[in-house]
């Protein structure tokens, strides 16, 4: 068996090389691989943690109070929990310039999935017409990543729009809001599903009640927000580390890579990178070299590489991002009740609205207020500090938000492209929304109000968020698949069209982004590639 060096140890990257290892290949893995901070007080729930830590505002808010947005901030509602600011923070030696849309890179251990809320949802067959593949190889490859990773979920109505796959182990019990919600709606669902077109149903998650691989199970600490400390919400550096101890696995932290080197017969030879600590440069020579750094950072990657090899760099078309819309709502069944602190912090419950071409389907994630620290509502609130903390305590059961995401497609002026200045290179980010986003959105808003009326809820107006471009990290599509051998395009099997012997096994590859975390896809894609990558070195 060959040998394959793998860039980056996100989502794409871990489940490539777990998959080319137990099939019998040598991996080594390049990663910058900025690592977490330890977990502190591992077992105490949230409530317990702001009486027992030393600095509980440093740890939450930030020494600085980074963590908070404060009333009539602009754009997020949330602040980014302080000591998860490894995930993005930026690296000099990767620049980036972006004109409508506001990217996010990640050159942690285990990239930008590390920040994942779990949300697991395979694509339908119906959302998969634009990928030349058989569908059912991508179903096999979730059973096998939800065997490894841990998925659960239950097959309810949602099951029509997200499809069940082997391994998937029950969802965890609701708390009270969400269960409120599910009575609800198994009482106004007839004339949900035939007046608006709305189902719901359990979300899919990847966090487990159980212990598995020296991860503890969920115990509703209500720590979720600021990374599981017991390690039941998945992320893909726990896969990185059980691959750490593989014995035909070589993982080659602290390293960025620069280029690939190309042969006269336009086939991947090396791949070059810098040591961070040292400035040392060094070639790294493989059969095959697989780029799964997220679509960016591959982006990039390729398009230095090709300007190394011929003078310059092609413009990749067809970026895409889901859009989302954040709907805040207050349950008026949960009124003046006592909240949960500890329980599961994100969603439990998800919708599916079911549109005239099922590749438009919309995807809604309830998330219900537990530990978040102030909502949306609250801070709005036109009233003095002592009345205003008064709704809170009263309404702080009955408030949730729901996270409605939209298909992208790709499309010529959305793209990446290169600047060369006196300090190397830029990648350049231009992202312009389709002309019937609008009508779209309005359609799909006014149908989750809708819905949200039925199940007891009322909307506030004027307080739905359209989040900014490139917020929801969902990032794909700029050297899609294709059949046919087309110039800055891969092959089924993820083998670029461009170079022989390079791969991409992450989120470049799609042709079309469906309204659903792509994270748990990723994961599979890459299984299915890797599967596919070994069995032609048979």
């Amino acid at each position: 068996m060959r040998r394959v060096v793998v860039v980056g140890s996100g989502a794409s990257g871990v489940h490539f090389a777990q998959t080319a290892l137990e099939r019998g290949a040598h991996v080594t893995l390049v990663d910058v691989g900025r690592t977490a901070p330890a977990p502190v007080l591992p077992e105490t729930s949230f409530a317990r943690f702001k009486r027992e830590h030393a600095d509980p505002a440093g740890y939450f808010l930030g020494a600085r109070f980074e963590g908070v947005l404060f009333p009539g901030a602009k754009g997020e509602y949330y602040g980014f929990p302080p000591h998860k600011s490894y995930i993005f923070a930026p690296l000099d030696r990767f620049r980036a310039q972006a004109r409508g849309f506001d990217p996010l890179t990640s050159f942690a251990r285990g990239g930008l999935a590390e920040s994942w809320t779990g949300g697991a949802f395979p694509f339908h067959e119906r959302e998969l017409r634009d990928f030349p593949i058989e569908p059912r190889e991508l179903q096999a490859s979730y059973g096998t990543v939800a065997g490894r990773i841990g998925v659960s979920g239950t097959d309810d109505d949602l099951s029509r729009f997200t499809p069940v796959h082997d391994h998937l182990a029950p969802s965890l019990p609701l708390d009270a809001h969400s269960r409120v919600l599910l009575e609800r709606y198994a009482r106004e669902r007839s004339r949900l599903n035939t007046d608006l077109s709305v189902w719901m149903g359990r979300t899919r998650a990847a966090v487990r009640a159980d212990e598995r691989d020296a991860r503890h199970g969920c115990t509703n600490l209500g720590r979720c927000l600021w990374s599981c400390p017991r390690e039941a919400l998945y992320t893909p550096s726990l896969t990185l580390r059980v691959l750490l101890h593989h014995e035909r696995f070589m993982y080659l932290s602290g390293r960025f890579a620069t280029r690939i080197e190309i042969d006269a017969a336009n086939r991947a030879r090396k791949l070059h990178v810098v040591e961070l600590a040292t400035g040392r440069s060094e070639a790294i020579e493989a059969s095959d070299i697989v780029l799964a750094a997220g679509t960016l950072a591959s982006s990039k990657l390729f398009l230095d590489s090709l300007r190394a090899h011929g003078g310059s760099a092609p413009v990749l078309e067809g970026l895409m991002d889901n859009r989302q819309v954040l709907v805040p709502f207050i349950n008026l069944a949960m009124l003046r009740r006592r909240y949960e602190p500890d329980s599961y912090q994100y969603h439990q419950l998800a919708l599916g609205l079911e549109r005239d071409d099922p590749r438009h389907y919309v995807h809604g994630l309830v998330t219900t207020l537990k530990t978040a620290l102030v909502h949306p509502i609250v801070q709005s609130v036109p009233l003095d500090l002592k009345s205003a903390l008064w709704i809170f305590r009263n309404a702080h059961a009955a408030l949730g938000i729901l996270n409605v995401n939209f298909h992208d497609d790709r499309r010529p002026e959305c793209q990446l492209a290169l600047e060369a200045d006196s300090e190397g290179t830029r990648l350049l980010a231009r992202y312009e929304p389709s002309r019937e986003e609008p009508e779209r959105m309005r359609t799909a808003l006014r149908s989750v109000r809708k819905a949200l009326s039925r199940l007891g809820c009322i909307v506030p107006p004027g307080m739905a968020h359209m989040r900014p471009m490139g917020a929801s990290v969902h990032y794909a599509g700029t050297l899609p698949m294709s059949a046919e051998p087309r110039r800055l395009t891969t092959s089924p099997d993820g083998e670029s069209h461009d170079v022989r012997g390079l791969y991409f096994a992450d989120g470049t590859t799609f042709p079309f982004l469906p309204a659903k975390n792509l994270t748990f896809t990723l994961m599979a894609n890459a299984d299915r590639i890797a599967r596919r990558w070994c069995d032609a070195q048979a």
